[in-house]
C-alpha cells in the first residue's frame, strides 16, 4: 500500500503551495496513492499522548541551555554534541526543549536492505532534542509516532538520513517500553526495514542541490518530459534490470525491482541522459497519442493544465489542426521534449514569423548569391505542382544552375520562409504552409536581401 504523508509539522518550512506542487508531481508521474494525503500536523494530539507517555517513562528530560551556553562549555571537548547538563537537574518541561536519554552504553545497529548492518555507538551520539521549547515534537519523533501508528513496514531514504536512523530505533524502542508501562501509550510494534538509497549527484559529481540544480518535478512536466521516460530514468538511478536495458516499461520495473539489488555508489542525474530517453519515448508514441501529448504546448483546452509561460507564440485563432497534423511525424522524429515542439512550427501560425538574426546573416547577409536563389525561387514555385515530391525536384534543378550543392542551396530559401537555419524537412514544410504564403516570404526576403547588397 501506497500511503502519501505531508510531514509539515515544522511551519516555518511548510507552504501550502509546496504541498500541491507534490500532490500534482506524484499524479502527473501516475503515482497514486492509495491513502492520503494525511497531514502530519492533524496528529498532534496523538503525538502530544507520545511525548507525555515518554516523559513519564522517564526517556526524556528538560533542558533549558542555550546553544551559546552549550558552545561554551563544551569548546575544549574532543566530541562535539550535548553534554548532558540537564540531565539529573530535574526541571519542569513547560517552556523548556526536551531531550532524548540516549543510552551510555552498547550499540545501536541498524539493519539496512542496501548496505547491511551498520553500527552506531550508543557513547558517540548525545542526549538529542526531540521536542521544542514549544511542544511540538521535532521530525525525528513526530515521524516514529506517525510510522508506528500507520503500520509503515518499510522506511526507504536517501543515505543522507543514514545517520539520523539510529535515534529513530532507540526512540521506537522507548515508545515500545513506554507501552508496556504504566504509561500505558499504544501498543509495542516490529520495526520497518530500513533502505538508504545512494545520494543524487549533479554532471559535476557534487549532491543535488535545490537551489543549483534543476529538482523540482514539475518543471520537467512543464519543459515537456513525459511521465513513463521520467519515471523510467529514475527507476535507473543506483539501479538496473537483468540484462542492463535502459528503456523499461513500468511493468517490467515493478516486477524486477528488488531493493537488495540497489547499488551503494552516488547516482548521476545526468540531464543530457534524461532528456536523450524522452527523446527515445516521444518517438516511440503512436502518432495520435504524441499529437494528443502536444496539445498543451500548442492547442490548450480553456481551463485544463498548460504550461507556465507567456502562452502561446501565435493567435489561438490562427492555429490549424490539420496543419500541424501534416507536420506533426516529422516533428516527432526531431524534438527530445514536448516544450519544443511550438519553436518547430511556429513560422507555420504565425502571422510574421521573426527571421532569427544569426540565421539570417550566416544563410543569406553574407552569401553574395542568396538573392539569386530567392529570387530563382520565387519563379519556379509559381507553377510548379505544390507537393513536397514536386518542390524537391525544382529546388535541386534550381541548385544545379546556381552551381550549388542542395543543402546550400536551401538554405536562404529556409531562413526566408521559416526565420531559422533548422526545422522540420523544407519542402513538407513549404507544402504545408501554401504556395501564397511561401512566395510572400520569398518576396520580403528579397526585397530586405536587395536593400542590405546595396547598403
Amino acid at each position: 500500500m501506497f500511503i502519501l504523508r505531508i510531514e509539515d509539522t515544522d511551519a516555518e518550512r511548510n507552504r501550502e503551495e509546496w504541498v500541491g506542487g507534490i500532490v500534482s508531481a506524484l499524479a502527473w508521474l501516475g503515482l497514486n496513492p492509495d491513502e492520503g494525503p494525511y497531514r502530519q500536523s492533524a496528529q498532534h494530539e496523538r503525538h502530544r499522548a507520545a511525548v507525555d507517555a515518554l516523559w513519564e517513562a522517564g526517556f526524556l528530560y528538560a533542558c533549558g541551555c542555550t546553544r551559546e551556553e552549550i558552545a561554551a562549555r563544551t569548546a575544549d571537548q574532543a566530541t562535539p554534541g550535548y553534554d548532558g547538563h540537564c540531565s539529573e537537574l530535574g526541571l519542569g518541561r513547560e517552556g523548556r526543549a526536551l531531550r532524548f536519554r540516549t543510552p551510555a552504553e552498547g550499540d545501536t545497529v541498524v539493519h539496512d536492505v542496501i548496505r547491511g548492518d551498520v553500527v552506531f555507538p550508543n557513547q558517540a551520539m548525545d542526549d538529542f532534542v526531540c521536542v521544542k521549547s514549544d511542544g511540538q515534537p521535532l521530525f525525528a519523533l513526530a515521524n516514529v509516532i506517525d510510522d508506528r501508528d500507520m503500520g509503515i513496514t518499510h522506511v526507504i531514504r536517501g543515505e543522507d538520513l543514514l545517520p539520523t536512523t539510529p535515534r529513530g530505533i532507540l526512540l521506537w524502542r522507548a515508545l515500545d517500553s513506554a507501552a508496556e508501562g504504566e504509561a500505558g501509550w499504544g501498543e509495542a510494534t516490529e520495526l520497518p526495514v530500513f533502505a538508504h538509497l545512494p545520494l543524487l549527484v549533479n554532471e559535476q559529481g557534487k549532491k543535488l542541490s535545490k537551489r543549483k540544480d534543476p529538482v523540482a518535478v514539475e518543471s520537467y512536466r512543464d519543459r515537456g518530459f513525459l511521465p513513463d521516460a521520467f519515471c523510467n530514468y529514475l527507476a535507473l538511478l543506483g539501479w538496473s534490470p537483468p540484462g542492463g536495458a535502459e528503456k523499461v516499461d513500468r511493468d517490467t520495473l515493478v516486477r524486477e525491482f528488488r531493493l537488495v539489488d540497489v547499488h551503494h555508489a552516488p547516482a548521476r542525474f545526468d540531464v543530457q541522459k534524461l532528456t536523450h530517453m524522452n527523446g527515445e519515448y516521444i518517438r516511440g508514441l503512436p502518432l495520435s497519442e504524441f499529437i494528443g501529448a502536444t496539445r498543451p504546448w500548442i492547442d490548450p483546452v480553456p481551463g485544463a493544465w498548460a504550461p507556465p509561460g507567456d502562452g502561446l507564440p501565435w493567435d489561438a485563432d490562427r492555429f490549424d489542426g490539420s496543419k500541424f497534423e501534416r507536420l506533426a511525424p516529422l516533428i516527432q522524429e526531431r524534438v527530445a521534449t514536448l516544450g519544443e515542439v511550438p519553436g518547430m512550427v511556429d513560422f507555420v501560425f504565425l502571422a510574421e514569423p521573426p527571421i532569427d538574426d544569426a540565421s539570417w546573416s550566416k544563410a543569406i547577409g553574407s552569401d553574395p548569391g542568396a538573392a539569386a536563389i530567392l529570387a530563382d525561387a520565387l519563379e519556379v514555385y509559381s507553377d510548379c505542382e505544390w507537393s513536397a515530391e514536386v518542390l524537391g525536384t525544382v529546388t535541386r534543378k534550381l541548385a544545379e544552375r546556381q552551381g550549388r550543392k542542395l543543402a546550400r542551396a536551401q538554405a536562404p530559401i529556409r531562413v526566408a520562409v521559416t526565420g531559422r537555419t533548422v526545422g522540420p524537412p523544407l519542402f513538407e514544410s513549404l507544402e504545408v504552409l501554401g504556395r501564397d504564403e511561401v512566395r510572400r516570404r520569398l518576396r520580403s526576403a528579397l526585397e530586405r536581401a536587395t536593400v542590405d547588397q546595396q547598403g
